[in-house]
């Protein structure tokens, strides 16, 4: 028997493999390439001419909808996610590191929202905000204050109700990570920090900071791409407002060209960007650090 014959286990294991990685980026891969089809090009194969006229469209707005006020609204509110996931979950997993009063029920309330299903979570956001809104409309009358009743329209909006949804979808894979990290923290290192004089606020920046950073630019990630991506949980709680994925889902029962192909591959690569720049500042990172340590 020829011993270098791999067995039929690792045949049936390739092709398994390689099914699923068709299945997981065959979609993205088939939108990217129709995304260049010619001007008289259609949403399926075969392509028909190889341009970037559907992009120059894009850029030069829809007619539709406003689709680069909505690429700002989803940036903006990423970068927020973003930073307050990963600040959030910095501090909790260095503090989860001692027993409180009530750790336990908080970090089950925490996780808790990854449970629930998402378009359940957006509706009861949205349900707080109206009853919000009722209570202001009502103390307004009740009070005669006629400024407020005009000119009062709705908490709901996009760093409100829909900051709060998208942190519900993030903050719980950050903590995850952060806590994950801080349980296989070398404490005798803030020890060693300590006796030698350091401050707790000196522990926390020179010892504890630079050993979790390359796991913040993780979290980082997670908080701007979850949010990004986020369909369900900000499809009742962001009022009249829509988000890039929201509008690009709207966009699918009225545009009938591969310029929302286009548009899901500009959304694609921003997502990849972030990703490969993230990468390249811890690149650029190490080295330094290992240059200043060297010389």
């Amino acid at each position: 028997m020829d011993e270098t014959r791999r067995p039929l286990s690792f045949w049936v294991l390739a092709a398994i493999f390689t099914l699923f990685v068709v299945f997981l980026y065959g979609p993205t891969l088939t939108i990217f390439v129709l995304s260049f089809q010619g001007p008289e090009g259609g949403l399926t194969f075969p392509l028909r001419g190889l341009s970037t006229h559907w992009f120059e469209t894009l850029w030069r707005g829809t007619g539709v909808i406003d689709i680069w006020a909505s690429f700002r609204r989803s940036a903006w509110l990423g970068l927020v996610v973003m930073v307050l996931t990963t600040v959030i979950s910095l501090l909790a997993g260095y503090a989860f590191r001692r027993r409180f009063p009530g750790q336990d029920l908080l970090f089950n309330l925490t996780i808790a929202s990854l449970i629930v299903p998402s378009i359940v979570v957006s509706l009861g956001i949205a349900l707080e905000f109206r009853l919000i809104d009722d209570a202001v409309k009502a103390y307004a009358e009740a009070h005669e204050l006629a400024w407020l009743a005009e000119g009062y329209n709705s908490a709901m909006g996009l760093f409100t109700s829909g900051l709060g949804a998208h942190l519900t979808w993030t903050l719980p894979f950050g903590l995850l990570i952060m806590f994950a990290v801080f349980n296989r923290f070398p404490g005798e290192l803030e020890e060693a920090a300590r006796d030698l004089g350091a401050s707790p606020w000196q522990v926390f920046r020179h010892v504890v900071l630079p050993l979790v950073a390359p796991s913040l630019v993780g979290v980082a990630l997670f908080g701007f791409t979850l949010s990004w991506d986020e369909i369900a949980r900000s499809s009742q709680a962001l009022g009249d407002l829509n988000t890039l994925p929201l509008e690009l889902q709207g966009l699918t029962s009225t545009v009938t060209t591969p310029e929302i192909y286009a548009l899901g591959t500009v959304t694609t690569g921003v997502s990849v960007a972030v990703i490969g720049l993230s990468f390249l500042g811890v690149a650029i990172a190490r080295r330094r650090a290992a240059a200043k340590l060297l010389g």
